[in-house]
């Protein structure tokens, strides 16, 4: 069976609002598609070995290396927070604080960026599939008047199939979009959440550092 021509064929008989559905699960799959990519791939890095390689830098007092290295972590929104913390190394732990709050209030929207539309597609599919199905039921209904008798199964059949196949696209259209922003959102949950946990740490190594060369100084 050619399941392509099958479905161009149910396509066609869903009707006009199976048109504005096919633009919503358009624009679902290129969020989809950029979310993930951002997402998994150009916001993500390995962050326990990541602060392992920073942690080690930062016992040895070479914060400038630490520094290299997160700028060889590209976009990920780890080493850009990261960084922003070991830039005020130098100074008390207030002042480092506010710099990764900063640095995490221009990281975490860009995270979150666009994934709220993807609940906003899947409420409208489902929405447009109900309205392309109360249309084809009053078309159909409304047609049985001005057709022959012969002629009024078709239409009616037509109606139906013009209600059901809308619905079912929409329903379609809308479990992608729940369940991929389920997913994405969840993954960018254990992004942030690793950000915030890292934030501390760093703190708590600076913090870690100074008291140890404060130490040996006055040795």
């Amino acid at each position: 069976m050619d399941y392509v021509s099958l479905l161009v064929e149910q396509f066609q008989l869903g009707g006009k609002m199976m048109y504005p559905i096919a633009f919503a699960l358009a624009v679902a799959v290129a969020i989809i598609l950029e979310r993930t990519m951002r997402i998994m791939f150009q916001y993500n890095i390995d962050g326990t070995s990541f602060m392992f390689e920073v942690q080690k830098y930062v016992l040895a007092n070479d914060i400038d290396g630490a520094i290299r290295l997160c700028n060889g972590g590209g976009r990920a929104a780890l080493p850009r927070v990261v960084k922003a913390g070991l830039q005020r190394a130098s100074r008390d732990e207030h002042q480092i604080q506010n710099a990764i709050d900063a640095a995490s209030l221009e990281v975490i929207p860009k995270i979150e960026k666009r994934l709220h539309y993807l609940a906003l597609i899947a409420n409208l599919a489902t929405l447009l599939g109900l309205l392309g199905t109360i249309g084809g039921l009053i078309y159909s209904f409304g047609q049985l008047s001005k057709v022959l008798a012969a002629e009024r199964q078709k239409v009616l059949s037509d109606g139906i199939a013009e209600a059901l196949n809308c619905t079912a696209f929409g329903l379609l259209v809308a479990i992608l979009a729940m369940v991929c922003h389920s997913w994405l959102s969840a993954k960018a949950a254990t992004l942030i959440e690793e950000v915030d946990e890292y934030s501390v740490k760093l703190i708590d190594l600076l913090s870690a550092r100074k008291y140890k060369h404060s130490t040996e100084d006055n040795v």
